[in-house]
Formats: structure tokens, C-alpha cells, sequence
């Protein structure tokens, strides 16, 4: 059996949850169980009462607005624990059309892929402006250098996961999962696969961010972060060369002036060089350090994904017990003990 589970990241979104439910697929070839599971990130409105009145399967709750990215994380926590094998995440306010669920996750069932991100094709979407498509195109551009896979659309939210692979992905940004993902799974080399998808004109705005450049200062953090995090070596190694090389111009400058014999009005020349080398040294021994922290970041991750099994385990064993309790053997007596 083939277990999918579709979540639902909401923030007060009982106006339209109702209808992102009735759209989403109750039968998909290849899947033999579909459930729902919607996470109400601190709502005022009531959003995870209208959502177990829907029937919805799974039903998490925050106390307090904790960000999308908690969000996630808490889906795709509750989604383990819940046996599924492959995780949809899409947004409930209808931007993604349910039916295409069933072209995310095929790339999953026929093994081609971990991750798969659904492409909006944000080079010529009608519903985003000008500027958003480049934006998007440039944000998207970064991140495929960043991750070594082919992403078109690097900030889509709607795209599924394997098992496998939410095991692997610890999300640890506090803005949004989307880039911190990708530029993980381009380091842990899982596979990444795109498909098109269709989209729906969202009237309300976007509750993520309040402006673009908010948006942009946010994700360009989380993109550094991200990366810096899974390649310290390359990122503190890299930036202690180069301020190194910068400190050999004032040095090199120096020893020139001094071979032509005016080396004495130039003395700062060589305590500026000096001074850069010794920064680009300490960077490079700091870039190891992180190196070394690095490592020990995939054993415990290792150990963590290890741990999730387990508990997964448990959990499954846990719900046989309880339904063996709840249904007791009939046994037959031989007919001399019946009354």
C-alpha cells in the first residue's frame, strides 16, 4: 500500500479552506490511501475547527503564529507519524489546482525522484507582474547554482516529498522552507525533478511577507544560510583566499617602493597587508572549524533520520495493538463447554 498525505499549512484561512479541500484528488493511480492534513499556524478564525468539520483527517495546531517554515516542519513530523509515503504541501489559498497533484507525485512512484517541485512557469505566469517574473527567474537562477539541480521554480510551495526524503530534510530557517530545502537536497544528492503545473489568481495578499523587498532580503538570507550551513569549507576557505589576495597588493606595493629605495613612506602599505593576510588566514582555519562541524551536523542527522524510523515504528505497532484490543479473537469452545 501506497499512503499519500496532502498538508495544508493554514494562517486564518477559514473563508478558503473549504474550497482548496473540495479540489483536492480523493483517487490517484498508483496510490492506495490519500489523507489530509492541515496545520493551523496560531489562526484567529477558526481555521482547524472548519477543517475537522470538512472531514479532514489530521489536524495540528500552533498556539501563536510560529511562520511557515514551523508550519512545515510540524506537517511533515505529523505525516510520518501518520505512515505516509509520499507528502504533498500546497497552500489553501487555491493559487495551486488540486488535480495536478497526481503529475507531482508520479516522478515519486515510478522511483525517478525524492523531491518534486511544481513549476508555475514564472517566465510567462499571467497571474505574476513583470517584476515578480523576474524576480522569480533571477531567485530560481541562484538557487539551481546553489543546489546542482535543474529548478525552475525554486519557491514554489507546492511539491511532493518521499518518505526517504523527509526523513533526510531538517528545516532550520524560521522564514520559509522552499530554498533552505532544495539547497539541502542538492547537498545530501537526492534527486530533484520539476513538473508544470496550473495556477488561480489569489485575490488576498500574500501572508509570508509584507513587501517585496522584505521578501528579498528574507530569502537571500535563508539562500546564505543555507548554503554557508552544508558547504562551510568552500564558503570560509573561499572568502579567507580572497581577502588574502587582497592583502598581497599593499604588501607587494610596499616591496616594490622598497626596492627602489623609497620603501620608508610607505610603511602602511605593509601593515595593512599584514593585517589582511593574518584575517584571511584566521578565516580559512574558521572554514575547516566549520568543517569539522559540518561532519558532525551528518552524523547527527543521520542519527535523527535513524530516530524518526524508530518512532515510526513504534507508532505503526502502537495502532496494530490498539486495533487487536479493539477486535478480540472469537475463539470456539469444544461443545461440552458450551451452555
Amino acid at each position: 500500500m501506497t499512503k499519500l498525505i496532502i498538508q495544508i499549512p493554514c494562517l486564518n484561512e477559514a473563508g478558503s479552506l473549504p474550497q482548496t479541500l473540495a479540489a483536492l484528488p480523493r483517487r490517484i493511480d498508483g496510490i492506495s490511501v490519500i489523507e489530509y492534513l492541515v496545520i493551523d499556524d496560531g489562526s484567529s478564525d477558526g481555521t482547524a475547527q472548519v477543517a475537522r468539520q470538512w472531514g479532514v483527517h489530521h489536524v495540528v495546531r500552533h498556539r501563536r503564529n510560529r511562520g511557515l517554515a514551523a508550519a512545515f516542519r510540524s506537517g511533515i513530523d505529523a505525516a510520518l507519524a501518520a505512515g505516509a509515503d509520499i507528502i504533498v504541501n500546497t497552500d489553501a489559498d487555491g493559487q495551486y489546482e488540486g488535480a495536478d497533484i497526481a503529475l507531482l507525485v508520479q516522478p515519486i512512484l515510478l522511483g525517478k525522484a525524492d523531491i518534486v517541485v511544481g513549476d508555475r512557469g514564472v517566465a510567462d505566469n499571467a497571474h505574476f507582474g513583470p517584476f515578480k517574473r523576474l524576480l522569480q527567474r533571477l531567485g530560481s537562477a541562484v538557487v539551481q547554482r546553489l543546489a546542482g539541480a535543474q529548478v525552475n521554480d525554486a519557491v514554489s510551495g507546492f511539491r511532493a516529498i518521499s518518505r526517504e526524503a523527509a526523513r533526510r530534510i531538517n528545516i532550520t530557517t524560521e522564514f520559509s522552507y522552499t530554498t533552505d530545502m532544495l539547497i539541502q537536497a542538492g547537498r545530501k544528492r537526492l534527486a530533484i525533478a520539476t513538473v508544470p503545473v496550473r495556477t488561480h489568481q489569489t485575490m488576498r495578499p500574500s501572508r509570508l511577507f509584507k513587501s517585496i523587498p522584505g521578501f528579498i532580503s528574507q530569502t537571500g538570507v535563508t539562500i546564505v544560510r543555507a548554503y554557508t550551513t552544508h558547504n562551510a569549507l568552500r564558503v570560509f576557505v573561499g572568502t579567507g583566499l580572497v581577502v588574502a589576495l587582497v592583502g598581497l597588493i599593499p604588501i607587494l606595493r610596499f616591496v616594490w617602493f622598497w626596492l627602489i629605495g623609497q620603501g620608508d613612506g610607505h610603511v602602511q602599505s605593509l601593515v595593512i597587508g599584514g593585517a589582511l593576510l593574518m584575517l584571511g588566514s584566521i578565516t580559512a582555519v574558521m572554514g575547516i572549524l566549520a568543517d569539522l562541524i559540518a561532519t558532525n551536523r551528518k552524523l547527527l542527522e543521520m542519527n535523527l533520520a535513524k530516530l524518526r524510523q524508530i518512532e515510526e515504528t513504534l507508532a505503526g505497532q502502537q495502532k496494530e495493538h490498539l486495533v487487536d484490543a479493539a477486535c478480540p479473537q472469537v475463539i470456539e469452545l469444544p461443545l461440552g463447554m458450551r451452555k
